[in-house]
């Protein structure tokens, strides 16, 4: 059985029966990180919501208004992934987040199109697509696309979009029958029951395909091709965005364009060029001051050397230092006094050196990583690593100097 949301992708709401609902769990990535929920698993007679198949996310929506969090496919069933059970023979009113499926109608359409276009004028085969939040990418069977190839791929596309050819879904019952065959396509799923599915653009593509699509291109709007992006072995992964997401992509950018013009003192026209300046004389900046901080470190060893009466324990705290500046000065400082040194904010988090006679490193290093809870290792005759707690560098100098002074 071909469900609803196949025969028609611009049903809203529908009514059905309710066939199954079972306990069951489901994994699902919340907060960027996988994490399991107990709930139910419903199966519907029919149902709009379409399940996650042909590279497109399947579809959110309701259920008697409980929100339906994932569907997926099951031979020729879609199964409802819900936290609340319903009652096995009862009708339910189905919604679905029409937002979210139009626009997965839109870029689902789009890549038909486009990749029928991309093998009809230069024979690059799609061998795969991805439907991303914000941007989808078609994967092509070449190296490469070079700029014009791009433009013209893209004024033929939006030419087709246009002219506002018919997009028709049709249903093959008989897996036998030829016509079905004619379709691109590569291949059907091992577990696949019921129908055949092609959707057909007008004169340009016939493919097989289980998703949702629109009914004409001109509801595809507009389609803005990215670039080519380098993918798997000797494949391009081409970038695009259609319909609202051109849009959408357009104020992102303006927005970015506005936020810059002050920071560059320029036009879009000339951002490129002044951000090039900007980061050039930053690199320029941060060598000088590197080459500063190393002198710095020097001149600082050099004139503790200088001291008459040198006290037991060398320590500096330097916010802007880094790993090379603790490590001039514990080269530089002579007569093996022991170091302590640190960087970073002085309330917070940094780095930390301890170097000194093998004893005075062996007797200290449990204490001192204790106090800064640090994160390190002793090595060459000296501890370094990481101190979450950079405000209790004081004590740390008290243990140091009471534990010299015991020695």
């Amino acid at each position: 059985m071909a469900l609803s949301c196949q025969k028609d992708s611009y049903l809203k709401e529908l009514n059905s029966k309710v066939v199954c609902c079972e306990k069951a769990q489901c994994q699902m990535i919340i907060n960027g990180k996988k994490s399991k929920i107990n709930g139910f698993e419903v199966i519907l007679e029919d149902t709009i919501l379409f399940p996650e198949g042909g590279g497109q996310p399947y579809d959110l929506g309701t259920l008697n208004d409980i929100p339906v969090l994932k569907v997926t496919r099951r031979g020729d069933k879609a199964v409802h992934f819900t936290e609340t059970d319903l009652e096995v023979s009862k009708d339910v009113h189905i919604k679905v987040d029409w937002h979210r499926r139009f626009d997965h109608m839109q870029q689902h359409t789009g890549q038909h199109l486009i990749s029928a276009l991309a093998e009809s004028i230069f024979n690059f085969s799609t061998t795969s697509w991805n439907l991303g939040e914000k941007t989808s990418f078609i994967e092509l069977d070449t190296p490469e696309i070079k700029d014009k190839d791009l433009q013209q791929l893209e004024d033929t596309v939006n030419e087709k979009i246009l002219a506002g050819l018919s997009v028709t879904p049709q249903l093959f019952y008989d897996k036998d029958d030829p016509e079905w065959k004619k379709a691109s396509c590569r291949g059907l799923p091992a577990d696949h029951v019921g129908p055949i599915r092609v959707v057909r653009i007008e004169d340009v593509d016939n493919n097989l395909c289980c998703g949702t699509h629109l009914s004409s291109l001109s509801h595809l709007q507009c389609i803005k091709l990215l670039g080519g992006e380098k993918g798997k072995k000797g494949k391009t992964n081409l970038v695009f965005v259609a319909g609202k997401r051109v849009l959408d992509y357009l104020g992102r950018s303006y927005s970015v364009e506005k936020a810059l013009t002050p920071i560059l003192n320029g036009p879009l026209d000339k951002q490129v060029e002044l951000a090039d300046k900007a980061i050039k004389g930053l690199k320029a900046s941060q060598k000088s001051c590197t080459n500063l901080l190393r002198d710095l470190a020097v001149m600082e060893a050099r004139l503790f050397n200088m001291m008459v009466d040198k006290p037991p324990l060398y320590s500096i705290h330097r916010k802007e230092g880094d790993n090379e500046y603790m490590n001039i000065i514990a080269t530089e400082i002579e007569d093996d006094t022991p170091c302590f040194l640190t960087t970073g904010e002085e309330k917070g988090s940094g780095m930390f050196l301890l170097c000194g006679p093998p004893q005075f490193l062996t007797q200290a290093q449990k204490k001192v990583m204790e106090l800064l809870e640090g994160k390190g290792a002793c090595s060459g005759g000296r501890l370094r690593g990481k101190a979450n707690k950079l405000s209790n560098r004081s004590e740390v100098e008290k243990y140091l100097l009471n534990l010299l002074s015991e020695s």
